[in-house]
């Protein structure tokens, strides 16, 4: 596989637990597998307005930073965040699901080239799938309904499925438990932020990958715990193959 230096793998990232079998991916969506062009980040915008922030303001600014950086996190959590009062918060997070299912009925997601092959991939290979979001249920499978993707994976989780969304790693563990694995070291976790990161790490999931198609730069991956970063979802098969639960 050829890639430019900046976005190499390094030698002892597919080596570090090479002798650990895989039997689950924990495939993260938008970012990773799916793209909105931008639809989640103009969706924060108008609930933040909604919520009675005004545009362009510093507060809005700073709020909407935030967003950006803790993009991956469940909705729900950014909101309790940036919101003291927990009934604003909730406001703001339904504003958001209204928003957002405004801007997908025009099909604007779409998956990344490369993804469905991969999630095929693993499948063949005996690789279970978990596709998991920030976002909550209702979201989360109007997305999965207008990419005909309802039955896709072997498994679909959002935060509230699992108690916490990320960083925290409870979607890798209750993927874990639902799928009946006997080791949280045969998960792979997948996924363009560093929240995916620090969720893939603390589970203790022996491979943790990166994907440059979203929002947070190598870098940013890697400091957060990032076992291997590789350009795209399409190229995750090439980086796991030797690992895969068949081979």
């Amino acid at each position: 596989m050829s890639m430019d230096s900046s976005k190499s793998i390094n030698a002892d990232d597919a080596g570090a637990h090479r002798a650990q079998r895989l039997r689950l991916a924990v495939l993260d969506m938008v970012g990773t597998t799916i793209t909105d062009d931008g639809r989640t980040e103009r969706a924060m915008s108008f609930a933040l307005q909604e919520t009675g922030v005004e545009p362009g303001s510093p507060r809005f600014e700073s709020m909407l930073g935030y967003a950006r950086d803790t993009m991956g996190f469940s909705k729900m959590t950014v909101f309790s965040h940036l919101f003291e009062e927990a009934q604003r918060a909730e406001s703001a997070n339904k504003a958001f699901e209204r928003a957002y299912d405004d801007l997908i009925a025009d099909g604007g997601v779409r998956a990344i080239p490369g993804a469905e092959e991969t999630i095929d991939w693993m499948r063949d290979s005996g690789v279970k799938v978990c596709l998991a979001t920030g976002f909550g249920r209702h979201t989360q499978n109007m997305v999965l309904e207008s990419l005909g993707w309802m039955g896709k994976a072997d498994l679909s989780l959002c935060p509230a499925d699992a108690g916490r969304g990320r960083p925290y790693p409870d979607m890798i563990l209750t993927a874990v438990l639902a799928l009946d694995l006997d080791d949280v070291r045969e998960v792979v976790v997948v996924g363009d932020t560093s929240s995916d990161m620090l969720s893939g790490l603390r589970s203790g999931a022996s491979a943790v990958v990166g994907v440059l198609t979203g929002f947070h730069s190598e870098a940013a991956l890697r400091a957060a715990g990032a076992t291997a970063v590789v350009p795209s979802v399409k190229d995750v098969p090439a980086l796991l193959e030797p690992r895969a639960a068949r081979l």
